[in-house]
C-alpha cells in the first residue's frame, strides 16, 4: 500500500511543480512589461492597484486543475478591471495561458464555459479601449489566439486520453495474458499431478505386494521369491521410464529435440494386466472394437482409469478382476470389476476404498464431458464404469 500511494501521489507533486513554474514566470513577464511599458495616449500609469490587479491574473493559474471555473472567474474579473482602468500593457497572454490550461486539464463542458467567457471579456477588454490602442485587428488577433489556445489544450487533452486508454487496454492484455498463464500452469501442475499419482501408486503398490509375498516364501520357495523380486525389478523400471518422461517435459523447456517414451494407452493393457497377475491379482482383459477415432488423451485416459481400478483391487479387492474396454462409434467404454476379498470391503465408500484415485478418475472424466460411476456391486466387489465421448474428445 506504500508503494502505492506514492505512485499515485508523485504525478500531483509533479502537477504542482509545474504549475508553480508557470505561474511564477507569468508573474515575472508581466512585471517586466509593467516596468518596461511605454504608455499610450488615454492610458494610465502602473500604481499599487495595478500590481494588485497583476496578482489577481496570475496567481490563480496554480488553482486551475482543482477549481478551474473559480480561477478563470477571478482571472477574467481582474482582466476585466485592469481594461476598465485603462492601465497598460494588455495583459492578454495570461488569459490566453489560463485558457489552454483549463481546457488541457478539466472536462469539456468546464472548458466550454471558460472559453465562452474568456471571449466575452477578451472582446470588452479591447472594445473599452482608448482610441488608437486597439483597432478591429486586434481584436481580431486577440479572439483568434484565444480559439488556437482553446482548441490546443482541447486537442492536446484529446490525445492524452486516448493514449491513457490505450496504455490501459495494453496493462488489461497483458494482465489477460498472466492470467492465461498462471492458469495453463495451475493446469499443468494438477495433470503431472495425477500422472505421478498414477505412475507411483501403481507401482508401489505392486512392489509392496510382492515384497511381502517374496519376504513370504524366500526360504520354503525360493524360486517363488525370484519371481518375485523379477516383478518389482520389472515394475520399479516401468515407473522409473514414465517418471522421467514427466520429469523430461518439465525439464525441456522448449527443446523438443529429445526423445520422450510415448504416453501409455489401451495397446499396453497386456502389459499392465501382465504385472497386476504377477502381483497375486488374476485378471482377464476384452478389448471390443477399433480404436481408429481415440485421440492420444482418451486413450491414455482409459489406461490410466484401468490402471488405478486394477491397483485398487491389488490392495483391497481380489482373487480376480475383469477389464472390458469397448470402442463404440461415439464413445470408448471401459468396466474394471472385481470379486471382493471382505465384508468390509463391500462396506466401504467410495473415497474411503480408492482415496485420491477416484478423484483423479474422475478430473480426467471431466475432461471430456463423460461419465464415471464406482461403487461396491451387489453381494461383493467393487465396479468401475467410465464413458469417453469420441467427439468431444476430438474437439
Amino acid at each position: 500500500m506504500p508503494a502505492i500511494a506514492f505512485r499515485n501521489a508523485e504525478p500531483d507533486t509533479r502537477a504542482r511543480l509545474i504549475d508553480g513554474a508557470v505561474t511564477a514566470a507569468l508573474l515575472a513577464l508581466f512585471l517586466f512589461q509593467l516596468a518596461t511599458n511605454t504608455l499610450l495616449p488615454g492610458q494610465r500609469p502602473s500604481g499599487p492597484f495595478t500590481y494588485l490587479l497583476a496578482l489577481a491574473m496570475v496567481l490563480p493559474f496554480a488553482l486551475h486543475r482543482s477549481r478551474p471555473l473559480t480561477a478563470a472567474a477571478i482571472v477574467l474579473g481582474a482582466l476585466l478591471a485592469y481594461s476598465l482602468a485603462h492601465y497598460g500593457p494588455y495583459p492578454g497572454i495570461n488569459a490566453f495561458v489560463m485558457l489552454f490550461a483549463i481546457a488541457l486539464h478539466n472536462e469539456r463542458r468546464q472548458s466550454r464555459v471558460v472559453f465562452a467567457a474568456t471571449l466575452l471579456v477578451l472582446t470588452v477588454a479591447v472594445w473599452v479601449q482608448p482610441g488608437g490602442v486597439a483597432t478591429a485587428s486586434t481584436w481580431l488577433s486577440t479572439l483568434l489566439l484565444a480559439a488556437v489556445a482553446g482548441l490546443l489544450g482541447e486537442n492536446l487533452r484529446h490525445r492524452r486520453n486516448r493514449w491513457a486508454a490505450l496504455e490501459e487496454r495494453a496493462r488489461f492484455v497483458e494482465q489477460e495474458r498472466e492470467d492465461r498463464v498462471r492458469r495453463a500452469v495451475v493446469e499443468e501442475r494438477l495433470r503431472i499431478a495425477r500422472e505421478l499419482h498414477d505412475v507411483v501408486a501403481h507401482a508401489m503398490s505392486v512392489i509392496v505386494v510382492q515384497a511381502g509375498v517374496g519376504h513370504h516364501v524366500i526360504d520354503s520357495q525360493p524360486d517363488e521369491a525370484r519371481r518375485a523380486l523379477a516383478a518389482i525389478e520389472t515394475t520399479s523400471r516401468s515407473a522409473l521410464t514414465e517418471m522421467r518422461r514427466l520429469l523430461g517435459v518439465l525439464r525441456q523447456e522448449g527443446d523438443t529435440s529429445a526423445p520422450l517414451a510415448p504416453a501409455p494407452g489401451v495397446t499396453d493393457l497386456p502389459l499392465l494386466v501382465e504385472q497386476i497377475s504377477e502381483a497375486g491379482l488374476e485378471v482377464t482383459l476384452t478389448v471390443t472394437g477399433e480404436p481408429t477415432q481415440a485421440s492420444v488423451p482418451v486413450d491414455l485416459t482409459a489406461y490410466r482409469i484401468v490402471q488405478e481400478a486394477l491397483t485398487n483391487a491389488l490392495k483391497h479387492g481380489g482373487p480376480a478382476a475383469h477389464v472390458t474396454v469397448a470402442y463404440g462409434p461415439d464413445e470408448v467404454f471401459v468396466e474394471v470389476t472385481d470379486e471382493g476379498r471382505g465384508g468390509h470391503r463391500q462396506q466401504a465408500t467410495p473415497a474411503d476404498s480408492v482415496g485420491h484415485g477416484l478423484i483423479g478418475m474422475q478430473e480426467r472424466v471431466s475432461v471430456f464431458d463423460g461419465d464415471l460411476t464406482a461403487g461396491p456391486q451387489p453381494g461383493s466387489g467393487f465396479r468401475v464404469v467410465a464413458r469417453l465421448p469420441l467427439t468431444m474428445a476430438a474437439s
